[in-house]
């Protein structure tokens, strides 16, 4: 039998490098910036194409892996959104939840505990207070900027190791209790920190229990069940598996969870022709 897992990674690879060239916006890739001194620092990703899902996974909610054309680069978080970030939204009348952390503490910790329509709140508010268009990144965007431009089921490699990610008996002070501190673990090529475990994030997509029909634009697929919305990445509280790249899973939207927080997608302008 023919391995075709070479041969994928060479087609994949050439797409990538070929798709990402003459990127038009005004930002550089890889630059770091934040919009005001309250907000999430977010990092400048390339345009490019991926093969999103897991063609060798028996999970039928990663299936059928298909190519992803991301058409132009943008900007995420950094880190997950963290306690602080969420507290200026609230300081500035913008966000009614005020989150319980669980006891585990504020500073430097994502926030957890708030449901969609929260997050829907952060990014107006943060979209009307810096004259950007924040949102969540679309369940596409998310996988992309996760595995930073490898393939493998973590961007590290195909075997999640020792205290490389905060979840369940994954070896790190925190696996199977709570949160860490954003920035406790290294960042992924694109410069990203705990796209792995830690906690799960919302993205933008409606639950559909595979990938039969998605889009090949990378753009948010809001067909489906509305009432339950897409979270990604894992958590300290489930086991690694669940934090792979393209492990998918799906929480009611009007549900929050200790286990649950976001990360800001901000689009980033094209360059002005001269």
């Amino acid at each position: 039998m023919i391995n075709l897992k070479p041969i994928c990674f060479i087609v994949f690879s050439v797409l990538f490098l070929v798709f990402s060239q003459g990127n038009a916006s005004a930002f550089e890739v890889g630059e770091t910036f934040r919009d005001c001194p309250e907000c999430p620092e977010m990092v400048v990703v390339p345009k490019g194409a991926f093969v999103m899902g897991d063609r060798a996974s028996r999970d039928k909610r990663e299936k059928p892996a298909h190519i992803v054309f991301i058409p132009k680069p943008f900007a995420i978080g950094k880190y997950e959104l963290t306690f602080e970030n969420w507290q200026a939204c609230i300081d500035d009348k913008g966000c009614t939840r005020v989150p319980d952390d669980h006891h585990w503490g504020r500073e430097g910790r994502p926030v957890i505990n708030i449901d969609f329509a929260d997050v829907e709140q952060y990014m107006a508010w943060i979209s009307k207070k810096t004259g950007a268009t924040y949102r969540l990144p679309s369940e596409a965007e998310w996988e992309y900027a996760a595995r930073g431009g490898t393939q493998t089921q973590y961007w590290w490699g195909d075997e999640v190791g020792e205290g490389r990610v905060n979840c369940r008996k994954c070896g790190t002070e925190w696996s199977g209790k709570k949160s860490a501190p954003v920035g406790s673990f290294p960042a992924n090529p694109f410069g990203l920190h705990e796209m792995n475990g830690n906690i799960w994030e919302w993205v933008a997509d409606c639950w559909n229990p595979t990938h039969e029909g998605a889009k090949s634009n990378g753009a948010a697929r809001l067909d489906g069940d509305c009432r339950s919305r897409i979270i990604r990445g894992g958590s300290w509280y489930y086991f690694s598996k669940l934090s792979r790249a393209a492990y998918r899973y799906n929480n009611d939207a009007r549900v929050f969870s200790y286990n649950i927080g976001f990360r800001a997608l901000r689009e980033l302008p094209e360059k002005k022709s001269k």
